[in-house]
């Protein structure tokens, strides 16, 4: 009766329309994403450079030696791993002579120039990924069991919304730096002249599109956030 009164209740309607909102705006991101860097890797690079080549040139121009760059299995896989220290480039990337492969090298190598200056809120989302895991393993079930039992164990659906704050807040953290990451590689790629103003324009508008996946997904989870709130505040003054 509980989940059957939380899909009919009115008060609920506006979270699902937002919900849906959010979730057709990020379907059409994604493919303007992969339509915008299907487009870009046709257009090479005029130095010629490889993603890998770029990645190395970013490293060493910021000073930093220590790190890794790699090749990995599989599309848009691309990350900055600061545990071992690595650039990990898709097989596109690391071998791509194009715009999208620059920019995405270039914006991974920003990850690592965050790394090595301290970027404050690099080490905060670090220092925040152990709980995130533990959250992520369990938070699903405990907001499910918390939504069944709300009439007799309402403190479980509180422990649930707790956990998922914890991922909340971890998106809400991965905005600034993944925009600064952004910022970064294009400050060099112009700076460097790596890439000439048309390249650099369509290179700033595919990292622009695909900074917006990562507002979209934040703002997802801080409306799930509050429709479990809004949930529990129900529950509590109907007791």
């Amino acid at each position: 009766m509980h989940l059957l009164f939380m899909f009919l209740n009115p008060a609920y309607m506006g979270y699902y329309l937002v919900f849906g909102a959010l979730m057709l705006i990020s379907f059409i991101i994604q493919n303007r994403l992969k339509s915008r860097f299907e487009e870009y890797a046709q257009i090479p690079t005029p130095n010629g450079m490889s993603g890998a080549e770029i990645a190395k040139k970013m490293l060493n121009d910021n000073g930093i030696f220590d790190v890794k760059i790699t090749c990995v299995e599989g599309s848009l896989t691309d990350h900055y791993n600061p545990v071992d220290k690595t650039v990990n480039l898709s097989e596109d990337v690391y071998n791509g002579r194009t715009v999208s492969a620059a920019a995405v090298a270039a914006h991974e190598c920003g990850h690592a120039v965050q790394h090595a200056t301290a970027y404050s809120m690099l080490m905060l989302r670090s220092k925040l990924v152990p709980a995130v895991q533990f959250s992520s393993s369990l938070v699903q079930w405990i907001l499910f069991g918390g939504v069944m039992l709300m009439n007799v164990f309402p403190s479980l659906l509180l422990f649930g919304i707790g956990l998922f704050a914890v991922t909340t807040l971890f998106s809400l953290i991965t905005l600034p730096v993944e925009f600064d990451a952004s910022n970064r590689a294009l400050a060099w790629l112009d700076n460097s002249r790596t890439l000439p103003s048309l390249e650099h324009s369509k290179a700033k508008s595919a990292l622009n599109l695909a900074a917006m996946t990562y507002v979209v997904a934040a703002l997802t989870s801080l409306a799930t956030l509050f429709h479990y709130v809004m949930i529990y505040m129900g529950g509590r003054r109907r007791d």
